[in-house]
């Protein structure tokens, strides 16, 4: 036998603890009577009274309290085999963590927020399974799909700007990674999510989500940005403060949110962009525009569940306190008119 929720049965120390208290009560009783006075005048008033009733009623609350604490714990044997069918799309996030995603034009700064918001959407997804690729200037498949959120925010929240020593923003490398990514034969609707300020220096990424969508893949972009230019923080080797990046001729480079390539990805992959809003409305009208999307089975799961046994305690406890009503605590007149008319016949 295992239990539901074993903590409860904590609670059976309330058992020997109650039979106790009535056990000290039985015995106050007792003695308050023998300070009353003549003993055999006071065995004479209480003759209806039976104590062996009332031990029994007592005894039969200890065992419902005893039973019901039991059913709460949820008793459990045997078990069920069922086949759980899980429906929704499969989602592949590209989050971009290029060192233009440290500046801080958002709180703690893009990459920070970025994660943020990819944890609130990870949080309330349903039956989606979901997979990371982290990109900059080369893309890779973080962890695949799966259906574990808890495991896929550990692998997130690993997430960092030094993960890829490559230069660059391959937004459409990532598109690509992300596509290979997915369960081909899985029925369930494919999305891409692209994180990112939208800074693409190599190939054409709204080519390729144009053609993601031919393969049937949806894809969105999340713009993460100010909109206007912000300073990249530098960092050595150390880890150490070493100012903001700087271009050939020693300037300060400026980085912006690229709305305009954000959309066209979007665009041309089917999707919606949205910008990263600290409300979280903008992951509001993500989750909406997934449900509107074509949700089939996604997997197919053997689980085997144990089946509760509650009931069976909640019965026996329930007939326990009955049988405590029903059984009478003082004796019946025509009892004590057999006693009396038996004592006569002897005498």
């Amino acid at each position: 036998m295992t239990f539901g929720q074993p903590e409860f049965l904590y609670a059976l120390t309330a058992v020997p603890a109650a039979a106790l208290l009535m056990l000290w009560a039985s015995w106050r009783r007792r003695s308050a009577l023998a300070r009353l006075g003549d003993a055999g005048l006071v065995m004479m008033l209480s003759a209806s009274v039976d104590k062996k009733a009332r031990g029994l009623k007592g005894w039969f609350w200890l065992l419902a309290l005893a039973l019901t604490i039991i059913a709460v714990a949820r008793p459990q044997w045997g078990s069920d085999v069922e086949i759980v069918e899980r429906q929704g799309v499969q989602l592949m996030v590209a989050l971009d963590v290029s060192k233009s995603m440290l500046a801080e034009d958002l709180k703690p700064n893009r990459l920070g927020r970025a994660k943020l918001e990819i944890a609130s959407l990870m949080n309330r997804l349903g039956g989606d399974e979901v997979g990371l690729v982290l990109f900059s200037g080369a893309a890779f498949l973080q962890f695949p799909l799966t259906f574990d959120y808890a495991t896929a925010r550990t692998f997130l929240d690993g997430a960092n700007a030094g993960m890829i020593s490559r230069p660059g923003t391959v937004v459409g490398e990532a598109i690509d990674v992300a596509i290979e990514g997915f369960d081909e034969q899985s029925a369930g609707q494919k999305v891409i999510l692209i994180v990112t300020d939208g800074e693409s220096h190599e190939g054409d990424p709204v080519q390729a989500a144009a053609d993601a969508l031919e393969l049937g893949v949806v894809v969105f972009t999340l713009g993460l940005g100010a909109g206007e230019g912000e300073p990249i923080p530098n960092y050595d080797e150390f880890g150490r403060d070493a100012g903001f990046v700087r271009d050939q001729r020693g300037n300060v480079v400026l980085s912006k949110l690229d709305e305009d390539t954000l959309q066209a990805i979007a665009r041309e992959g089917g999707g919606r962009y949205y910008r990263s809003s600290a409300d979280g409305s903008s992951i509001d009208a993500l989750l909406e525009d997934f449900d509107s999307l074509e949700q089939d089975a996604i997997a197919h799961e053997v689980e085997t569940r144990r089946i509760e046994r509650f009931q069976g305690f909640l019965l026996a406890a329930l007939v326990a306190l009955v049988l405590s009503e029903l059984v009478p605590d003082r004796v019946a007149s025509w009892m004590r008119w057999r006693d009396r008319a038996r004592q006569g016949v002897s005498a």
